[in-house]
């Protein structure tokens, strides 16, 4: 197997803002773990950015009914990355429309790669890229201490369903 990639799962101000809803607690906590991981690892860096309205189809006009503060363009600065680790971006970010960030990652990572996930929420936008890519083939790393949840209790449940996915999936 090749060398794994690390996965920063949307570090973006709308994920981190403490006066944000969508903002995680954790946050703080795993910008150091995760620069320590990116020092070792090729890196690639995510961010959620809503869809158009007019793309909008099912649940998701639901969703965003329910979070009309996010009904935002996707350039708006409430989905730019934070500074403590936009530098990390070097090439870019691999942009999605939705939670999972799988089969936008796999189009930089190659079918069945060995992904070392960080990022936030574990509850949400981790927990999803982890499943799909697991189930498309990749070997998926969680590495707890460089997630956060919308809270503690959500980033512990998350990390415990992630846990029953092994081999496919570990949590470290």
């Amino acid at each position: 197997m090749s060398e794994p990639w690390l996965v920063v799962v949307d570090p973006q101000r709308v994920f981190a803002a403490a006066d944000s809803p969508w903002g995680s607690p954790m946050f703080g906590a795993i910008v150091d773990p995760i620069r320590e991981l990116a020092a070792a690892h090729r890196t690639i860096v995510t961010r959620w950015v809503p869809s158009p309205a007019a793309e909008r189809t099912g649940s998701w006009r639901a969703y965003f009914e329910a979070w009309p503060f996010a009904d935002r363009p996707a350039t708006d600065p409430l989905f730019d990355l934070v500074p403590e680790v936009a530098d990390l971006a070097v090439g870019g970010t691999v942009d999605a429309t939705t939670f999972g960030k799988w089969p936008a990652l796999e189009a930089v990572t190659g079918p069945a790669p060995e992904l070392i996930l960080t990022g936030v929420a574990t509850d949400c936008c981790v927990i999803s890229t982890a499943l799909a890519a697991a189930d498309a083939g990749a070997t998926v790393r969680v590495v707890a201490q460089a997630c956060g949840g919308s809270t503690p209790e959500n980033h512990a449940k998350a990390l415990d369903v992630m846990a029953l996915y092994g081999p496919q999936i570990t949590v470290v």
